[in-house]
């Protein structure tokens, strides 16, 4: 779905017209139509055969899905050189994801402003029950992410996306996605063939 969503915003923003067939939808996202028509099946009827998906009605369609009809707000932990390039990302808010608010250790980061958002002292984590943000994401050195992690599920984080290279534990009522960039890269060279 979230794939979906971003070829239906893409292709919103592209103005050409009102209504997108799962013909383009598939194109542009890169599946096929019929596994478009399949998945959206399951969540109701909402295109036209023959005529494909509103554009605009599909969109709020499938955020009402994946429960981003509201801003979902994010705390970033770390603001190195990944963390800060998190915080540049404009990507996010296709998503309605916000990052609301940036943590770090460090003396020299902390009270300056790094793509809007004032980086605070992580020893404040706390303070995240209170402005309600339930979405962590983890960019802090691997020695540093469980302590983190429980940080954030102290102070009522029920999703963790995790950017650090270590495995973390957490409660069954917490969510974690884990992305290791060097992991992933190093499968490629196994799909690339050889010269």
């Amino acid at each position: 779905m979230p794939v979906y969503l971003w070829g239906a915003t893409l292709f919103s923003r592209q103005g050409a017209a009102r209504s997108i067939s799962s013909h383009n939808l598939a194109a542009l996202v890169g599946v096929n139509a019929w596994q478009i028509r399949k998945d959206f099946s399951y969540f109701g009827d909402f295109g036209t055969p023959g005529v494909g998906y509103n554009i605009a009605t599909l969109i709020k369609h499938v955020k009402k899905i994946l429960k981003l009809e509201a801003v979902q707000k994010a705390a970033l932990v770390g603001v190195g050189n990944l963390g800060s390039a998190l915080l540049a990302f404009p990507g996010f808010g296709v998503y309605s994801f916000q990052i609301a608010a940036a943590f770090d250790v460090d003396r020299r980061k902390i009270g300056k402003k790094k793509s809007g958002v004032v980086v605070e002292d992580a020893a404040k984590l706390h303070i995240l029950k209170e402005r309600k943000i339930r979405l962590g994401i983890i960019a802090v050195p691997e020695e540093a992410a469980q302590g983190i992690t429980d940080k954030l599920v102290h102070a009522g984080v029920k999703g963790i996306l995790n950017f650090s290279s270590r495995y973390i534990s957490v409660p069954k009522k917490v969510k974690v996605i884990n992305i290791d960039i060097a992991m992933d890269l190093a499968r490629l060279p196994y799909y690339v063939p050889s010269d």
